[in-house]
């Protein structure tokens, strides 16, 4: 039976090249999960006309009020039953702090409900850190959000602001996602780093821990390394398109990490690779891509989403 889930993001309108006007999708996530076979009901955490890579956007903003009307809508129907919740971008402290509040009420509900949760709040540009939520997100991801997580999804960066500790080898990042683990998730991905590659410096690190129950109650955690070759380009959606891909591949296949990312990472390549290519060919030679050239091309990787051809091995450590 397809899978329920609540997913909490960002909307806005996606503009593509299907013909000589713009046309509107859903926002990434939830055109990936969909495609996938899951059952999507979506809560625009904020609503704009397109996103904040562009110079200019409008829009509105949801805050914890208007999310728990929404919610109050689906209990008084006994709609409110759901196998997964995912969250992504949020600026407001209250309306995180809502959100682990409805987590916490639905896995009363269904204790098998699985939440992943990309918790987005910077990264890193030439090998500095900066933030670009507000900081007092910090200690409610710390301290409310990662423990009811069972999946995290953060980049290098955010991973050191949660664990509190700085990663500068591969030994320092598995520390972090024990550190992360301990917090409450059982399952860590970092989804890009800074990490040198053997491969060289065209390439990132990837690095994901699952932490599972052997039938006699002991843990056994598989930790695993992804090498990717870098775009040199600047996407938006990316980050969406992660955590709604490993959601759906996790579900397929819930005791092999290595699996399920190969199939998250083999797909993204697939997506970026098709996205600048189209790009390219649009802004000409020798001319850089415009952010309406660099639209995450979705609806002509549905193939790939669905099935894709892996070209990314994870290595297990």
């Amino acid at each position: 039976a397809p899978r329920l889930c609540l997913a909490l993001s960002v909307s806005h309108v996606l503009r593509g090249s299907l013909g000589p006007r713009p046309w509107a999708l859903t926002p990434v996530l939830l055109s990936v999960l969909q495609v996938l076979g899951f059952e999507i009901d979506a809560v625009n955490s904020v609503q704009f006309s397109n996103h904040t890579g562009y110079a200019h956007w409008k829009g509105q903003v949801l805050n914890a009020h208007e999310l728990q009307e929404l919610y109050e809508g689906l209990k008084l129907n006994s709609v409110n039953k759901y196998d997964y919740v995912l969250t992504g971008y949020t600026r407001d402290k209250s309306f995180l702090a809502m959100v682990v509040d409805i987590v916490r009420e639905l896995k009363q509900q269904n204790s098998r409900l699985v939440y992943v949760c990309d918790p987005v709040m910077g990264d890193k540009w030439n090998g500095e850190g900066s933030m670009y939520v507000p900081e007092d997100l910090l200690p409610v991801y710390r301290e409310k959000v990662v423990p009811v997580a069972d999946i995290i999804t953060p980049n290098q960066f955010e991973a050191e602001l949660l664990s509190g500790r700085k990663i500068h080898s591969q030994e320092e990042a598995l520390a972090v996602m024990d550190v992360l683990h301990a917090m409450g998730p059982d399952t860590v991905v970092i989804t890009s780093s800074d990490l040198p590659s053997s491969r060289g410096s065209d390439y990132l690190i990837a690095l994901g821990s699952q932490r599972m129950k052997r039938p006699d109650g002991t843990t056994v955690t598989e930790r695993i390394r992804m090498e990717m070759r870098r775009v040199d380009a600047v996407f938006v959606g990316t980050g969406d398109l992660f955590a709604a891909m490993l959601l759906a591949w996790t579900h397929k296949h819930p005791d092999n990490l290595k699996v399920a990312c190969e199939k998250t990472v083999s797909a993204m390549h697939h997506v970026l690779q098709r996205t600048i290519r189209c790009a390219r060919a649009q802004a000409g030679e020798g001319q850089k891509p415009s952010s309406a050239q660099l639209e995450l091309r979705m609806v002509q990787s549905k193939k790939d989403i669905e099935d894709p051809e892996i070209v990314v091995q994870a290595t297990v450590l």
